[in-house]
């Protein structure tokens, strides 16, 4: 239920699923009895077990046959009637796998194919030393290195494959390097669950240091002296923290001193530091709403509120010269740059430097020494902006009209260039080096595809579809030259819709094997998302919450009448947020799609909201409602919670996915979910559920294996289009 996106794809068959029987391009010519061989397996699929239960809100009682399926343990999950229904799914899932196994396989060995197995980063300096990641031939990991820019002497100083040894997954959540160069500490997870250990290093000898720190959210800095390391520590039990520490190396972390702490369970705390290393920012949210303090990087002193909850806004804070520079929507949705002496940063000194606008929703801001870098959101196309100190500002010019960019890596105040994250839906991921004084772009990396790659066989295009409200939806497209707009064509839609999130229209290369299949990719830029600015995600939660599902069908019925692929031959996938927003798509319209793909998916929205013990569950009432405190928000929520919904009919094939150790969407979600859609369904189409029994939102952390994860997922929605290789 919370904010993550991934690239999203499609899981392997027995056979073709789909609303009606199809030849390779979706073309309902097969018979009655293929169709009927092609839509079930030869074994019963699982049945979840019903055990009556029933809770009471606000006059209303809420029934919920599947409720036994959340362990009461929870986190520790080991009730063995919810391992044995797990694990029969998982079986069942590899029974429909099996007969599938060469589609798999060759979609694996294509994405294989796409990817260098030795690919290298660009290399950045900091603080003496030149920093560089890499793969080793056939290692699922990175390994780090850096140099020393005045002997020239090259090390390792993170070897994740070594590190990940033994676990069958392994996540590094952070790492950071003191600034005497002495120190390493690094944050990282073996059960997908987020709660990360702390190892630190000597670099000088190369061993471990005695100090071991648990129960971490992630993140790590150290202090300028290098003598303290500040973490969030997570509440036992609970994955959110209340406090900020500071270790002392060489002391128990149980000695350890509190700088910040947040009593209300509603909001989540992050840090960083500043570009100039002169502050360390602490932020508490809850939603739109902000408060932001700060304290000097040798975390002396109490921190110095800059903006309190009370106020009601977001905001963004960097640093440079004496001043500090901040993005805020407290007078525009969309965000102001306004600039404030750092001896005394109150709003009433603050300083506007760029107005809110609502053309120009601001995303995003980095210092330098010599100018200050925006990211922007000008009509739902993405810019970035140069500003000098005395005002002058120019955008940089890219060689593309539709395309995603941000800033790279830029670990030096100092420096004289930006490096650029760049790509396009055609264009593969590029690395850019910009002079802003030549204003030239210097490229460093372009994405290596191995097995080849051709841009000039393929076509991005934008596209705006009016909703049922008349609001004009952005639709991202990308296909094979070619294309006939004849609705002949296989259309695969994506969507998430939440946070602000806003999918990018990036490069894929595993989405080549779905285009040179004949495939349309589409992105639905739906409301909850901040494409056309901030108020755009406004207008995608809580009361509004409707619009984004509302949003993702409407795209897909102007796709149909623009005869960009006939009804029923759509493709469509989500996760997380993304998973609830397909879960609501395919009640609302499951004569649509052709297969639908439910990532980690947030289907129980209700229940979810209903549950304060969840620890996720405060912090996002501001996202999605109070169904406790509110009979408005109960019933509001109760009228499109997907799982809540589900009605005797019949649905389009399904792919379900989750993780038993995920704290984002907790792994009863999909499971569920899939029980219902079972119990409900009137279809003989294929329903299955893949649950990774040791890993959580993310799956299966090395490159190979998500690449095979990935390539299931493909392998399920090409069958549903009858394309069995």
């Amino acid at each position: 239920m919370y904010l993550i996106h991934a690239i999203f794809i499609l899981t392997a068959v027995s056979a073709a699923l789909t609303l009606a029987g199809c030849s390779q391009n979706g073309d309902p010519s097969m018979s009655e009895a293929e169709f009927s061989r092609l839509t079930q397996l030869q074994v019963a699929a699982p049945v979840a077990k019903q055990i009556p239960f029933q809770q009471s809100h606000h006059g209303r009682t809420l029934s919920d046959p599947y409720h036994w399926l959340k362990d009461q343990g929870y986190p520790t999950v080991d009730d063995q009637p919810i391992i044995a229904y797990l694990e029969e799914e998982n079986a069942y899932y590899r029974r429909f796998l099996k007969p599938n196994a060469d589609l798999v396989e060759t979609v694996f060995q294509e994405f294989k194919g796409r990817t260098d197995e030795q690919e290298t980063s660009v290399p950045y300096i900091s603080n003496g030393y030149e920093y560089r990641w890499f793969y080793r031939q056939g290692e699922e990991y990175r390994t780090r290195s850096r140099k020393n820019l005045k002997t020239g002497e090259e090390a390792v100083f993170l070897d994740e494959t070594a590190l990940a040894m033994g676990n069958d997954y392994f996540v590094i959540g952070d790492w950071v390097i003191s600034p005497d160069n002495r120190f390493l500490a690094y944050s990282y997870d073996t059960a997908g669950d987020e709660r990360y250990q702390v190892t630190m290093v000597d670099l000088q000898t190369g061993k471990d240091l005695d100090d071991v720190l648990n129960d971490v959210e992630g993140a790590l800095e150290f202090s300028s002296d290098g003598t303290k390391l500040i973490y969030a520590l997570l509440e036992p039990e609970r994955w959110q923290s209340k406090n900020l520490q500071i270790h002392t190396l060489g002391s128990d972390q149980s000695d350890d001193q509190t700088i910040y702490h947040e009593q209300d369970d509603g909001f989540f705390i992050r840090f960083f530091k500043t570009s100039s290393e002169e502050f360390l920012v602490i932020v508490s949210a809850q939603g739109e709403v902000q408060e932001s303090y700060v304290v000097p990087t040798d975390f002396s002193g109490e921190p110095l509120q800059i903006v309190s909850r009370n106020d009601g806004f977001a905001q963004q804070i960097d640093h440079a010269h004496g001043e500090f520079y901040i993005l805020a929507n407290d007078t525009h949705k969309n965000f102001r740059l306004v600039k404030v002496d750092d001896k005394d940063a109150s709003q009433k000194n603050w300083q506007t430097l760029i107005e809110g606008s609502d053309q120009s929703y601001l995303l995003s801001l980095q210092t330098f020494d010599d100018f200050l870098v925006i990211k922007s959101r000008d009509a739902g196309l993405e810019q970035i902006h140069i500003r000098g100190y005395d005002g002058t500002s120019h955008e940089v010019a890219f060689p593309e009209a539709l395309f995603t960019a941000g800033l790279g890596v830029n670990a030096e105040f100092s420096q004289s260039f930006v490096r650029l994250a760049y790509e396009s839906m055609i264009t593969p991921s590029t690395v850019y080096d910009y002079d802003p004084v030549g204003k030239q772009l210097v490229t460093r990396k372009v994405q290596k595809i191995p097995s080849g790659y051709d841009k000039s066989q393929y076509q991005t295009q934008r596209l705006m579809a009016t909703a049922r409200d008349g609001a004009k939806v952005p639709i991202s497209l990308v296909y094979k030259k070619g294309l006939q707009q004849d609705a002949s064509q296989p259309l695969w839609l994506y969507g998430y819709g939440a946070y602000s999130a806003t999918i990018a229209p990036g490069f894929s290369s595993g989405r080549l094997s779905a285009l040179d299949r004949g495939f349309i990719y589409a992105i639905a830029h739906v409301r909850g998302g901040s494409m056309m600015g901030y108020n755009w995600y406004l207008d995608g939660k809580l009361e509004k919450r409707t619009n984004t599902f509302n949003d993702f069908v409407d795209v897909a019925r102007y796709l149909v009448d623009e005869k960009y692929v006939a009804a029923g031959n759509i493709s469509i996938s989500g996760r997380s947020a993304g998973g609830e927003l397909m879960g609501a798509a395919v009640i609302q319209a499951p004569e649509l799609w052709r297969s639908v793909n439910l990532g980690v998916p947030f289907v129980d929205v209700l229940n979810t909201m209903l549950d304060a013990n969840l620890p996720l569950t405060p912090p996002e009432w501001k996202e999605w409602g109070n169904p406790i405190e509110s009979a408005e928000d109960y019933a509001l929520i109760k009228s499109y919670s997907p799982y809540d919904n589900i009605e005797k009919r019949d649905y389009p094939p399904m792919f379900v996915s989750g993780g038993l150790n995920d704290p984002r969407v907790t792994y009863w979600e999909p499971a569920k979910w899939t029980a219902r859609m079972r119990e409900m369904k009137t279809d003989n189409n294929l329903l299955v559920m893949r649950i990774n029994m040791g890993a959580g939102h993310f799956a299966n952390s090395g490159r190979y294996g998500r690449l095979k994860d990935y390539a299931e997922e493909y392998a399920f929605m090409l069958s549903a289009h009858g394309i069995t290789e």
